[in-house]
């Protein structure tokens, strides 16, 4: 009797998905119903026929590739699964214009300090710990850490068609004005000149997020093009998200796009775009240990920029190892350079119940609590066209809603330009 009951109920998923197939993309809305392995439930999720069935398919296609090419699979401890694959069967050279392609050789020239000499190593420690190579884990050469995806993280993805990417809203992504799309900042920046990178030191928290709709991120910006459709972006940092990661642990992330946030680009290795070099780092992977209020403080260094000879934004661990690049072809305006620099916090706000959320941003705390109880960027610096980091002058401080998120900024000799950002979201100033 159960293995009849069994074969009907395959006959149903199969006629269902035929279903699936067969109805409009555009007009008819169905429920498909997936099995999770493990626990034996089953999820359902509204998907739009054949483009978002069409789209799980073929992640879940490139994750069977990767498990496949994987040359050392790594349990880690937080349950995330490291397939480590070789450099050049990773998910960038599924891009068109990277097609064939196999990850080019480290720059020999990285950005010097304003006067001729090398950047000094000014980090305590350049690559920074990650859960999954506890116990000294790491991928072999020529293998680079990639964070499996399962069927779990697609389908907490309110589309399966957006999955990986940041929502729909180009003024929203990256401040320029205040915004009232959900998006919520507290930043600094720089414009009006030729920018080829920037670095900073932040601190890394476990910032609460109050619904999986909802993230929590701080990054380095690098922009170029309008704030139209054209906008092309280059981002990395940290941030908390639980409907892209399924936990609220911060994780070091990387973005990109060429149009906005419209069609291209993605977060980490989602899509084919980032070229990785790195076999130590798992973009995507969870960042251990964080800052402590009123205690031990971790902070990461971050720098990307534009290698003069050939071209690619590299992205590098402060003064040390590099992590990988992005190719110049994949974009438009900045095949060139960019013209505005940002660094700071990122919330969405979407309204639960009617009033501001209380995801925090940062430490949770405001910045006038200052040294290790809030957040902070330190060290803000831009590389110049002759490739020298020389610091961010004309730094311009902004709040969408200070009474939630606020920011203050100063200068001193260790520190060089630096701000504290953030703050707890709802409050009796911030209903």
């Amino acid at each position: 009797m159960a293995s009849r009951c069994s074969s009907s109920r395959q006959i149903i998923d199969a006629l269902l998905l035929l279903l699936l197939a067969s109805s409009s993309s555009c007009s008819v809305v169905v429920v498909a119903s997936a099995k999770h392995r493990g626990n034996g439930t089953r999820t359902e999720l509204p998907f739009h026929a054949k483009d978002e069935l069409l789209r799980y398919k073929t992640i879940m296609a490139q994750v069977a590739r990767m498990k496949k090419a994987s040359v050392k699979t790594i349990q880690s401890p937080d349950g995330d699964v490291i397939d480590c694959v070789p450099a050049h069967l990773q998910p960038a050279f599924d891009h068109p214009k990277l097609r064939g392609q196999k990850p080019e050789d480290e720059p020999e020239e990285r950005p010097k300090v304003a006067g001729g000499a090398a950047a000094q190593q000014d980090e305590e420690e350049a690559v920074f710990p990650q859960a999954w190579t506890d116990g000294g884990e790491s991928c072999p050469p020529g293998a680079v850490p990639v964070r499996r995806t399962t069927k779990r993280d697609v389908l907490r993805s309110s589309s399966a068609q957006r999955f990986g990417m940041k929502p729909r809203a180009a003024a929203g992504n990256v401040r320029r004005d205040s915004t009232s799309d959900g998006h919520e900042h507290a930043v600094g920046y720089v414009t009006g000149d030729q920018f080829y990178g920037a670095k900073a030191s932040l601190n890394v928290w476990s910032a609460g997020v109050a619904s999986p709709a909802e993230f929590s991120l701080s990054q380095i910006w690098v922009i170029s093009g309008s704030f139209g459709n054209d906008l092309n972006t280059i981002e990395a940092g940290w941030q908390v998200s639980p409907e892209l990661y399924g936990d609220s642990s911060p994780r070091f992330f990387t973005y990109w796009t060429t149009d906005a946030y419209q069609a291209t680009g993605c977060y980490n290795l989602h899509c084919s775009g980032f070229v990785q070099t790195n076999s130590r780092i798992a973009i995507g992977a969870a960042m251990s240990p964080t800052s402590v209020y009123n205690g031990r403080q971790f902070d990461i260094s971050l720098l990307i920029w534009k290698d003069p000879r050939r071209g690619h934004w590299w992205l590098q661990l402060g003064s040390g190892p590099l992590v990988g690049y992005w190719p110049s072809s994949l974009f438009s305006h900045l095949g060139g350079h960019a013209n505005m620099v940002q660094f700071g916090g990122e919330v969405v706000n979407t309204r639960p119940s009617g009033s501001h959320t209380p995801t925090q941003m940062g430490s949770g705390h405001f910045p006038r609590e200052g040294s290790n109880r809030a957040a902070y960027f330190r060290n803000l610096q831009v590389v110049d066209w002759d490739n020298n980091l020389i610091p961010a002058a004309a730094l311009r401080l902004v709040a969408d809603h200070p009474s939630c998120y606020d920011i203050q900024g100063g200068y001193n000799r260790a520190w060089g330009n630096y701000f504290y950002y953030g703050g707890p979201g709802r409050n009796v100033r911030c209903p």
